[in-house]
């Protein structure tokens, strides 16, 4: 099913990666609600004029993807995206319901290990884990938030890669030969506004 989605990302490292996203989209590209290369240039506009044109873009979206690059918290902007994404936003009487929001890591040299590794465990389970310190805290917060924790295994503490974090970690390449499975299960942790999940909405 489609949905309006925001894709949330530094331009200077992730636009190839967008266009990719949008394209894997198909005809549900044009459910997507963000930048383009036909978007105005905000570069000399003032604060609030961006962040308006942002709120603009965002309000009536349902899932916000928010690519994992290298450099992400030198952006600006993507943590408070990802704040707009996680808060219940009035217009007019309308009260806006919270952005589902999944994490896609961009491969750099040919993988993720500039993200991600592996841990071994004493029952021979080897787990993912990341680099949390290289995203913003808003996102490390609502990491492995699930309320009550469901566990794969109850002796290495392993949850769902899926349900088992309101934001959701999926490399590149497994988000766009899958998008639609990806943004459907952000948006379905949504749809009830993050019910089973201590969601942190601030930065």
């Amino acid at each position: 099913m489609a949905h309006k989605t925001f894709i949330s990302y530094k331009y200077s490292e992730a636009q190839d990666l967008r266009d990719r996203i949008i394209e894997a989209m198909g005809d549900d590209a044009s459910y997507y609600m963000g930048e383009t290369s036909d978007s105005p240039d905000l570069t000399d506009t003032s604060t609030e004029n961006i962040k308006k044109h942002l709120c603009d873009m965002m309000y009536n979206t349902s899932v916000t993807i928010v690519i994992i690059s290298p450099h992400i918290k030198e952006s600006k902007w993507i943590d408070w995206e990802i704040e707009y994404s996680l808060s219940l936003s009035t217009r007019k009487g309308r009260t806006s319901h919270r952005n589902g929001v999944v994490g896609v890591i961009q491969k750099v040299n040919s993988g993720y290990d500039w993200f991600r590794f592996n841990n071994q465990h004493p029952d021979g389970h080897i787990t993912t884990d990341y680099y949390n310190y290289k995203v913003y805290d808003i996102i490390s917060k609502n990491r492995c938030n699930q309320t009550p924790k469901v566990y794969h295994c109850e002796e290495c503490k392993s949850i769902d890669p899926l349900s088992g974090s309101y934001i959701s970690y999926v490399d590149e390449d497994a988000f766009l030969a899958n998008i639609d499975q990806y943004i459907d299960n952000a948006y379905d942790k949504s749809e009830n506004d993050g019910v089973g999940y201590v969601i942190c909405p601030s930065r």
